[in-house]
């Protein structure tokens, strides 16, 4: 596998004009020290491999999560991003994280521009392999504005590198019918050009990865309320089913059910995350030399998603060190509204739909290499039953051998977890014997609760009268309660474990599954086919189904609208940095929608929230910061 992000000396020229968008106090390059590092097809393919750097610190890092799918219908924190979650005073032009999101998405555009500016003058390339190699730049740059205009709203539009146009001192804001056209102009050059596959190189985009792009920008556009809007939903629409309609061609496909599991849990295997058919556009995470930009520093979404097993969670037996399977808890933050656990996902035992399942984990068990004792403290504490004063929650924590790693073929980490030994329910009353902690997603009586050797806290304990979490002024055991919920289980195979803390698997920027979700909501939005749109989600639904109960999971045609594919997005995506843009397409981003689905959400502007305030270092370093304006913030 080819390391497509190793950086060579001549890529670094282009350090030095990278943020013109952010400072006055830049000297660039002359353009001819740039023609000469940059007509070589080495140096233009080092240059083309920068245009792919920011999308690292997006995808599985909490500044991408915060902006992409906080702040929504599905989650709160109280500690983590709150000027994304909560929308409280921390979301000004001063918060980093904006900066951060303005500074890498320009850079990139900025990278493109210059690959788009100089790729006429590379030498040795033919007309095919000039056009295949720059529509990688032609692709970056519209998935960067398409980031830049959900974000910030019309914004300065550059299709010149800086290193040619210069500074722009009064930048002018484009409108965002300008900086669609441009979205679209660059993703259909990059469907046209782009070649089927990558071969080994993981993580360099092909047409698939265009056409499902383009889908998704069509689809977005509609949210504009221009007079042809019903036209981009029937091109998204067109757009996703030549994805899906030639699969074998654009080599992807979704993973299928089969007598012991469903083709959604197949699709989180560890074992095809890195060769996964599903998975269009990815950031391809090198876990052999770490020679990723920002080295083995990867795999951080299941920890920013962890409840408190490090608290709350050891008083019954969990010790976090050795919770591999979960990550580091005391970067505890994100977790999921009585919307997400108990409307979106149905709230009861034993579901059809397998998708509650693969995206949460709910059990916690003893992690402490020895049997633990409920105390007489405990019992009292969270009002149990006596009888269970000393009863043992078994061990379950064992070196975890994943076998052979079919990737490499050789045996791949060795690492120390929770969950390996004492799975087992010897004394036959329906749980694990090691299990520490249960957060179901539906109610248990507490006479039933009283009487399990284990702390369980479902929605009745999370939750409070009005559909907020729970705090020590609401409940009795609110301090406790509210540190207790379902966990991130999408990005936590064991098979890619690093250490506690770090998880080494390929990250999903776009998968198939999005792409039969666009196209139903396409046609919904085109003519209200609701024929055509259950058939896609029945597609997506039935691959979710436990096996032998895909017919539950059949949706009739006149069951389909709008807001129930929004709420499949949801059951399908969630977690995956979709969300705050469904709901700003959707028109969902208000007060009256958040305080339903989100009441914790109690500050949110829908006159100004709906896009994201300009960092201040943007603001300063321009002439003209007053015209150019802050988006009301």
């Amino acid at each position: 596998m080819r390391k497509i992000y190793k950086k060579t000396a001549i890529a670094a020229i282009f350090l030095i004009g990278l943020f013109s968008a952010c400072s006055l106090e830049e000297t660039n390059p002359s353009t001819v020290d740039l023609e000469i590092a940059y007509t070589s097809p080495e140096g233009f393919e080092s240059l083309i491999n920068y245009c792919y750097d920011a999308l690292y610190y997006y995808y599985g890092k909490i500044d991408g999560i915060g902006a992409m799918e906080m702040g929504t219908d599905l989650w709160v924190s109280e500690s983590k991003e709150s000027g994304f979650t909560m929308y409280d005073s921390k979301m000004n032009t001063e918060l980093g994280t904006l900066r951060v999101i303005w500074n890498g998405f320009y850079a990139t555009v900025n990278y493109c521009n210059t690959a788009i500016y100089y790729a006429d003058l590379v030498a040795d390339y033919s007309e095919e392999q000039k056009n295949a190699k720059v529509a990688e730049a032609y692709f970056m740059r519209g998935w960067s504005y398409l980031h830049l205009v959900e974000q910030f709203g019309n914004v300065v539009l550059r299709t010149e590198p800086s290193s040619v146009s210069g500074i722009d001192n009064y930048p002018v804001r484009s409108t965002e019918a300008e900086i669609y056209d441009q979205i679209i102009s660059d993703l259909k050059f990059a469907c046209q050009h782009l070649p089927l596959s990558q071969g080994a190189e993981r993580g360099r985009v092909a047409k698939k990865a265009a056409y499902g792009i383009l889908a998704k920008a069509y689809l977005q556009r509609t949210r504009l309320g221009e007079s042809n809007s019903a036209d981009y939903a029937k091109l998204a629409l067109e757009t996703a089913k030549e994805l899906i309609d030639n699969q074998s061609t654009y080599n992807c496909a979704l993973y299928t059910s089969d007598g012991t599991k469903s083709g959604y849990s197949k699709l989180w295997d560890g074992i095809n995350n890195k060769n996964n058919p599903e998975f269009l556009f990815l950031e391809a995470i090198d876990h052999e030399g770490f020679l990723n930009p920002d080295g083995d520093n990867r795999g951080r979404t299941r920890q920013y998603y962890l409840m408190d097993l490090k608290t709350v969670g050891a008083e019954w037996g969990t010790a976090e060190k050795n919770c591999a399977w979960y990550s580091r808890a005391n970067d505890r933050g994100f977790k999921p509204t009585k919307y997400l656990m108990t409307e979106i996902f149905e709230p009861v035992m034993d579901p059809a739909d397998t998708r509650f399942g693969e995206t949460f984990f709910t059990e916690y068990y003893n992690s402490r290499w020895s049997d633990f004792t409920i105390s007489q403290t405990l019992v009292d504490k969270y009002g149990k039953d006596q009888s269970l004063v000393g009863k043992t929650i078994k061990n379950t924590a064992a070196t975890y051998f994943p076998g052979v790693d079919h990737y490499f073929g050789q045996t791949y980490y060795t690492v120390n977890a929770s969950g390996n030994v004492n799975m087992l329910d010897s004394d036959m009353d329906g749980y694990l014997d090691g299990i520490s902690v249960f957060t179901p997603n539906y109610n248990i009586s507490a006479a039933e609760k009283a009487l399990l050797p284990f702390l369980c806290v479902d929605p009745s304990d999370m939750y409070d009268a009005s559909g907020k979490w729970v705090s020590a002024e609401t409940s009795t055991l609110g301090t406790y309660y509210k540190e207790c919920y379902p966990s991130m289980r999408k990005f936590s195979s064991l098979y890619w474990i690093y250490n506690n803390q770090k998880w080494q698997g390929d990250f999903p920027i776009l998968r198939l599954g999005e792409v039969y979700l666009i196209a139903a909501e396409a046609a919904l939005r085109y003519n209200n086919d609701q024929a055509t749109a259950a058939q896609y989600l029945n597609d997506i639904r039935q691959r979710a189904a436990v096996t032998g109960r895909a017919s539950e999971m059949t949706v009739a045609q006149a069951g389909v609208d709008l807001d129930f594919v929004l709420a499949e997005r949801a059951r399908e995506l969630a977690g995956e940095q979709t969300r705050w843009y469904d709901l700003k397409r959707y028109g969902k981003l208000t007060t009256a929608y958040l305080a339903e689905t989100n009441p914790d959400i109690t500050t949110f502007d829908q006159e100004k929230h709906v896009v994201r305030p300009i960092p201040q270092s943007f603001l300063d370093a321009i002439a003209n910061p007053d015209e150019f304006g802050s988006n009301g913030y």
